[in-house]
């Protein structure tokens, strides 16, 4: 029989302030499932860490002085087997956050966040389940996101161009900040149809996850009305 080692989750912290590290250690730390690899003090390392140390996660700074976040996320994100990345901030809807979550970056977490709702992001982010929930997308996307220029429109478009109908209508529903209960009863499917939709569509626009949905959907001008209203 074997034991729990079996579910650790290793994570990598990135951050410039030794202090807030060193908390997010030892706030990690004190959870049996989890377990810190490793720091960093900005995004120009955590390329060659990621290699040496495979995390599962890495919480990221965005704000850091050679390298920030941003591109770190960016970077690491396009290369095969890329640990999920769940950016830290101080702001709930900023430029930055909607750029990291269109690099593919799981979520975002406060810097103020309580301890055990962060311990919670991480074990979400490791399960395959980003760290937004489907209103706060919504706002996100409310907030920060300006009209789109014509060629991102243009290009959205056409990537959305190759679902069929049904993912087109679901794709649209993430968009809109529904969840998979709601879709169900809106669109009269089950919650497990519901959710194998998604997982095509995420195969066919070659996404992380139902974050970038929205933002795509959002980007081929598919929400207006909806933010309109």
């Amino acid at each position: 029989m074997t034991g729990a080692a079996e579910t650790v989750t290793r994570v990598l912290i990135v951050d410039d302030d030794p202090l807030l590290r060193a908390g997010l250690t030892m706030m990690l730390g004190g959870a049996p499932d989890l377990l810190v690899v490793g720091e960093a003090g900005d995004g120009s390392e955590v390329l060659p860490l990621v290699a040496s140390l495979s995390p599962d996660v890495v919480l990221m700074d965005i704000r850091m002085p050679t390298m920030d976040g941003l591109a770190a996320t960016e970077t690491l994100r396009a290369r095969p087997s890329a640990p999920e990345v769940i950016v830290l901030t101080t702001f709930d809807a900023d430029e930055h956050v909607l750029r990291a979550l269109r690099a593919g970056a799981s979520g975002f977490v406060l810097k103020d966040t309580p301890p055990a709702e962060i311990v919670e992001a991480v074990r979400r982010v490791a399960a395959g389940q980003p760290v937004l929930s489907p209103a706060v997308t919504a706002r996100l996307i409310a907030r920060v996101a300006s009209s789109p220029a014509d060629a991102r429109r243009a290009e959205a478009r056409s990537r959305l161009s190759g679902l069929n109908p049904r993912e087109r209508e679901i794709a649209v529903a993430v968009g809109q900040g529904k969840a998979n209960a709601e879709i169900s009863a809106e669109l009269y499917l089950s919650v497990p149809t519901v959710k194998t939709h998604i997982s095509r569509i995420l195969a066919k626009l070659e996404l992380n996850n139902r974050v970038q949905i929205a933002l795509l959907a959002h980007d081929a001008g598919l929400l207006d009305a909806e933010l309109e209203g």
